[in-house]
């Protein structure tokens, strides 16, 4: 099992405080059945920036130490990059890690609250430049919760999703698990990743998310899931997903006056 977004590196984001946390988060991560996790510490996002240049440092350092702490975990260094308006300089600036060696999926990340009016244009420029952004966690933005055909037309103009498994499993609410579920089931989302930041409140939850997975959608969904995250580690291709708009009731209004 592959994971494709964790905060595992220590101390330089709002992820592990320490490398006591990290080597535990480790452990929990192959304790889950994962075998290979890709690094994603926030990036340009307001609050930090973790350029490749450090990314690429303490990713080394890190698997030093998992390796001397007999943890069977091979990480990479990538980084969970924030949509804004100094992306395309930090490409040209060669300050970008992607999901891939080939540079060409990017996880890239909206504020909680809010998809930029600037987000069409932006990923036509990355796709200009033979990028493919990979949308991590739309299941939690509030803005594509009230307006999901806002992901829907992000997928259909070629990018990816990537639903947080602890979405999946309830550890974020109801109304999460529930977008959670009906985007999978409108055949928008990619992959599963952690999201993993911290003990004891955000930890791997990856194998009870597979398992719900399995159940509710069928051996096949969880597998290709599996395969996806696999292809984009790898640079190869993912298959595009026949897409179904997710359609949100609208509570009615006693006499409609209220």
């Amino acid at each position: 099992m592959i994971d494709l977004h964790c905060h595992l590196l220590p101390g330089i984001d709002d992820g592990s405080k320490n490398m006591d946390i990290s080597l535990r988060l480790a452990q929990e991560a192959v304790d889950n059945g994962v075998t290979h996790a890709l690094l994603t510490p926030h990036h340009m996002n307001g609050a930090y920036i973790n350029h490749k240049t450090d990314v690429l440092r303490m990713t080394e350092d890190f698997q030093a130490a998992i390796t001397a702490a007999g943890i069977p975990l091979t990480v990479f260094p990538g980084q969970e990059v924030r949509i804004n308006g100094d992306l395309l300089d930090a490409l040209d600036n060669d300050d970008i890690l992607f999901a891939d060696a080939d540079n060409q999926y990017m996880l890239l990340e909206f504020p909680d609250d809010d998809v930029p009016t600037y987000t069409t244009d932006m990923v036509y420029q990355l796709q200009m430049r033979g990028i493919i952004p990979i949308i991590v966690h739309p299941e939690r933005n509030t803005k594509i919760m009230r307006h999901p055909e806002i992901i829907l037309q992000l997928l259909e103009k070629g990018c990816l999703s990537q639903v947080t498994a602890s979405s999946f499993v309830g550890t974020f609410g109801e109304k999460v698990e529930t977008f959670s579920r009906q985007l999978i089931a409108a055949g928008q989302a990619y992959v599963f990743a952690s999201d993993t930041h911290d003990l004891p409140g955000r930890k791997y939850e990856m194998r009870q998310a597979f398992d719900k997975l399995s159940k509710e959608f069928g051996q096949d969904v969880a597998a290709e899931f599996k395969a996806n995250a696999k292809s984009i580690i790898n640079g190869d291709r993912v298959a595009p997903h026949v897409l179904k708009p997710i359609q949100i009731k609208q509570k009615k209004k006693l006499f409609g006056l209220f």
